[in-house]
């Protein structure tokens, strides 16, 4: 359950970077970001704990990619295995480029004066709300647009039954 509050939390801040990100994109021509933009970027991801969300990138890759080898490669299983440690190993911290990366797009999405100013609203009470409450926010948004859609495919999947029934063919 806590890997599906991590993606959750992934699916949220996606989506509010994906809508952010957008509308700035549109307006300004790219720049590079300043070092303070970055650092309030990561700050601010640090509050979020995005961190969370791509904490067992390295070990899932190496998962993934020991499994596929696995498949055409049954009778080193037992080598795979033992490389997969070392592999693991040996790529440790990787996946703090992920939270490099998002604090690229982050700085570049918004302005530094912005950043700053977000780091400043999320100190608040309110700000420390958002923080806390947002993730079982999304969570929930998302088990509601589920229930609706499987709701709503019903009520689809009874309208193409009506209007085939009205053509004489009950499906």
């Amino acid at each position: 359950m806590k890997s599906l509050s991590k993606i959750m939390l992934a699916a949220g801040l996606a989506a509010g970077l994906a809508l952010s990100i957008a509308p700035a994109s549109a307006q300004t021509p790219a720049k590079p970001a300043s070092p303070a933009a970055i650092a309030a970027a990561k700050e601010i991801l640090d509050m979020k704990k995005a961190s969370a969300m791509y904490a067992q990138a390295v070990p899932s890759v190496v998962e993934q990619t020991k499994t596929q080898l696995m498949q055409n490669n049954l009778n080193y299983q037992r080598d795979l295995n033992e490389v997969a440690v070392i592999v693991a190993q040996s790529l440790a911290g990787r996946e703090k480029e992920i939270g490099d990366g998002m604090a690229k797009v982050y700085a570049d999405a918004f302005t530094e004066q912005e950043l700053k100013d977000l780091v400043t609203f999320y100190k608040t009470p309110l700000g420390q709300k958002l923080l806390t409450a947002e993730p079982e926010a999304i969570q929930s948004s998302i088990a509601f647009m589920r229930q609706w859609g499987q709701s709503f495919s019903q009520t689809v999947a009874a309208q193409f039954r009506a209007e085939m029934h009205k053509r004489g063919k009950d499906i």
